[in-house]
């Protein structure tokens, strides 16, 4: 599917286990390798091995209060990220949306779904994430969609290699919040 998908075409749903697979291989295109440069997402410069894997997927979905959100078009994996409520606010992570789809809308509708549930289902008053610090045009998009930098800091698991395997030495998560 080369085409960009509408976002009004999206069907949002929640993962199965007999998705944990065309999940893992989504994650993997948009962060690791070559055909995560197709899009603007990557971090193939940063970090080489893997983004996640079979066992950490499957025990997102498996988690209380957690989902592994899907956004479907024509029955097409497009996008995917994890929703989990923490007390009194949700958290976004694992975002993924396939190389090809990127810019056309699909991060934002699946950016707004995931909202919508931490709000709406969830009743939480915020949603927060971590993005890697010197991700500055990711953290840019991320603030055009209402989220703010905290300055607070988290550090990169160096010597953990299901995190990815790091290019440099100076990886650390920021904290980004956002109202709901």
């Amino acid at each position: 599917m080369n085409a960009i998908a509408e976002p009004a075409r999206l069907a949002f749903r929640a993962a199965r286990s007999s998705d944990i697979d065309a999940t893992v291989v989504l994650v993997e295109s948009a962060y690791r390798g070559e055909a995560s440069k197709q899009g603007w997402t990557t971090e193939a410069d940063m970090l080489g091995g893997r983004r996640t894997d079979a066992a950490a997927v499957s025990e997102l979905i498996a988690r209380p209060g957690s989902i592994v959100l899907l956004a479907e078009s024509d029955g097409v994996l497009l996008a995917c990220a994890h929703v989990e409520k923490l007390d009194t606010a949700g958290y976004f992570g694992m975002f993924s949306v396939r190389p090809a789809q990127q810019g056309g809308g699909v991060g934002r509708a699946m950016l707004a779904e995931a909202e919508r549930i931490a709000r709406d289902e969830w009743h939480c008053g915020e949603m927060q994430m971590t993005v890697i610090s010197i991700r500055d045009e990711l953290i840019a998009w991320y603030e055009r969609r209402g989220y703010r930098r905290t300055g607070v800091y988290k550090p990169f698991p160096y010597g953990d290699e299901r995190f990815g395997i790091p290019k440099c030495d100076d990886l650390r998560f920021e904290v980004l919040v956002k109202s709901l």
